[in-house]
């Protein structure tokens, strides 16, 4: 994508919010109690789903996840948005917990859901004690591969088959496909991290890579949404990216919706444009992500 193209993505934002950076703290894990599942505004129109973590939906102050912004770029009259992420979670636990089940139930055919994970698989894959309120078992096995193990989950009390990232990335694109709908595989957000003079992508051998690895096997399709937010920011410059992020990885309201705009350019850039029909007028002066 040009620069001319990516600075008329982005700039607006800039010139259009400010916000104060917030010291950068491990936060708890959101409380699933209190973040219960977006409901249809209307059943007898497709849904667009959304599924992740903290950076797609987060309940800290100062901090807002990019998928609080999509709804504003589609056509309520057209298409339900629903936003069901929850902070703290990876590609296993939003499983493990019930969530992905839950979401699951509410999927008819026609229905598309963005699936991305990945900033929370790095972890342990059992905790060990002391386990404070900050804490969860939640890694998942590295790469895309087969493998599992056994572990003790001392949060659940249970024994645990813990399995690869890519697996249970590929369970989420079977389901969807099950229930009739329509998968699509998000790269994950990059932080505000910079080497040389550019973004640090997640790649090579990383959860970037390896959520296109697996859209690419499973034959669905795939959006870098990593690359797309990084090319952004390089074109407005390290010197110029603070507002957007409240910390060293989440989004402060700019960046949500500088990263919302990024989704909304890779969904336009799709093939057979499948939302052309349903976006709404502020979705306009999006340009499709080209490369």
């Amino acid at each position: 994508m040009t620069t001319r193209l990516l600075l008329r993505l982005f700039v607006p934002l800039i010139l259009a919010f400010a916000s104060a950076r917030a010291d950068e703290t491990q936060r708890v894990v959101e409380d699933a109690a209190k973040f219960k599942l977006a409901q249809k505004a209307d059943p007898t129109l497709p849904t667009l789903f959304l599924v992740g973590d903290s950076t797609m939906k987060v309940g800290t102050p100062g901090q807002r996840g990019w998928g609080e912004e999509m709804a504003r770029f589609f056509d309520p009259k057209k298409i339900n948005v629903l936003n069901q992420a929850i902070g703290g979670r990876s590609s296993r636990t939003y499983q493990t917990e019930g969530r992905w089940a839950a979401v699951v139930a509410m999927l008819r055919p026609g229905d598309t859901v963005i699936i991305q994970f990945g900033h929370n698989d790095g972890g342990a894959l059992s905790e060990p004690p002391p386990v404070t309120p900050k804490t969860r078992a939640r890694g998942t096995i590295k790469g895309i591969g087969d493998e599992s193990r056994e572990v003790d989950n001392i949060l659940t009390g249970k024994r645990e088959v813990v399995y690869s990232y890519g697996w249970y990335m590929r369970k989420y694109v079977a389901d969807v496909r099950a229930a009739g709908a329509t998968p699509i595989v998000l790269s994950l957000v990059p932080r505000n991290a910079w080497k040389d003079g550019d973004v640090v992508r997640s790649r090579p051998n990383n959860y970037g890579d390896w959520s296109r690895l697996v859209a690419e096997a499973s034959g669905v399709a795939f959006i870098d949404h990593n690359e797309i937010i990084a090319r952004g920011l390089e074109a407005l410059g390290p010197d110029h990216c603070g507002p957007l992020f409240a910390d060293a990885l989440h989004a402060a309201p700019a960046g949500a919706l500088f990263n919302a705009r990024a989704a909304i350019s890779g969904l336009k850039a799709l093939p057979g444009a499948p939302f052309a029909t349903v976006f709404s007028a502020e979705a306009a002066d999006i340009p499709a992500f080209g490369p």
